[in-house]
Parts: C-alpha cells; structure tokens; sequence
C-alpha cells in the first residue's frame, strides 16, 4: 500500500483572489475614464456656452441701463453741462456692439454743446449743425464723451469736409451721414476709451450753404 502523499497548496484559493484584483483594477481604471470623459465634456460645455458670470466683468467697463417706471433723470448736457445726471448701469456687456434691445433699456441723450461748422467737398458751400449723441449705457459712456471732446470734434469735423452738398441735402443723404458720423465717434471712442456704446447721432441743427 503506497503512502500517502503530504497534501500541498492548490491554486483554487488564490483564483478567486486573483480574479477579485482584477476587477478591482478594471473597475478603478473605469472610473477613471469616465472621470476624464466627464472632466471634458464640462470643459468642452464650458468653451461652447460660456457662463456670463465666468469672466471677471471690468468695473470700469459701461453697462447697460435697465428701464424704470420711475421719472427719467434729466439728458447730459454738453462737455461743461454742471447739471448733468449721470445713470447707473446693471447690466454687463462682452463688448459695445452687443445688441441692444430698446425696450428694456434706457436711453440717454447727450448734447454736444458747441456747433461744429465746416467747408464741404466742393469748396462752393459750407455745413452748420448741432449735435445730440445718443447711448444706451450708463454715465461712463458721457465721461468718456467728455475726456474725449476735441478728438471727437476733430473726427466729425473731417467727416463733415468730405460731404457733396448735393448728396448732404437729401433726406437720404443726411441718414447716411448720421451713420458716418455715429460710426466715426464709436471708432474714437474704442480707441482712446476701449468702449463705444453710440447708438445714433441726431441733428440739433443743420444749416447747409
């Protein structure tokens, strides 16, 4: 009768171990991925629509003002206007060419308090007008007008010289140098200020001879 062999260690105990590690490392290195899926479906969310409140808004920046059922304060009045009321604005913009909706913002009217009389093109006549500009935005745009006055006046006086009477005098002809001379003040506005905010430009008066 042949002894019995020692009995020795099988491998039975240590498969279901072993299998356990092994989902263990599976389910970490899921996790994982799906950590990194989620981490970049968020960045890529927050690239395409950006949260407003992501960006730090500039304090300095003008902003929109909400309309009221309140009493209007009374329109800037010109570079030395001593009673000029000045509104506050809520609402921040990215930049100066967002849209503006007219119903649910407050205008204000800011005359220039100086006429401006220039040659026009041909030599033959001249052109007199006042001027009244227009913003959506808050008292920052006024004080950045009236920082700004003499390169202001230097634009619109350019513009004003290469006018033909003959175009100028329409109807039609006075609506695109509105537009010429809005675009003009925006463009002096961004440069020395970083901000525009114009919205249109309206004849106080206008003599043209």
């Amino acid at each position: 009768m042949s002894k019995k062999e020692p009995e020795t260690a099988t491998d039975s105990p240590a498969k279901p171990k072993g299998r356990a590690k092994k989902f263990m490392m599976i389910g970490v290195a899921t996790t994982v991925l799906l950590g990194a899926g989620v981490g970049a479906g968020l960045y890529a969310s927050d690239q395409l629509f950006p949260s407003p409140h992501a960006a730090k808004e500039d304090p300095n920046q003008p902003k929109l003002v909400e309309r009221s059922d309140e009493a209007e304060a009374p329109a800037a009045e010109g570079e030395e206007g001593a009673a000029t009321a000045l509104k506050v604005g809520t609402v921040a913009v990215k930049d100066d060419k967002a849209r503006v909706d007219p119903k649910k913002f407050e205008i204000t009217y800011f005359a220039i308090e100086q006429a401006f009389t220039a040659n026009l093109a041909d030599g033959s006549g001249f052109v007199q007008m006042g001027l009244s500009l227009s913003t959506y935005y808050d008292g920052k745009v006024i004080g950045n007008i009236q920082r700004q006055i003499v390169p202001i006046r230097s634009a619109v006086l350019m513009i004003l010289s290469e006018q033909d009477p003959s175009v100028v005098s329409t109807p039609a002809g006075k609506q695109m140098l509105q537009r010429q001379l809005t675009k003009a003040i925006n463009g002096v506005l961004r440069q020395k200020e970083g901000f525009g905010g114009i919205d249109n430009v309206y004849f106080t008066s206008l003599v043209i001879q």
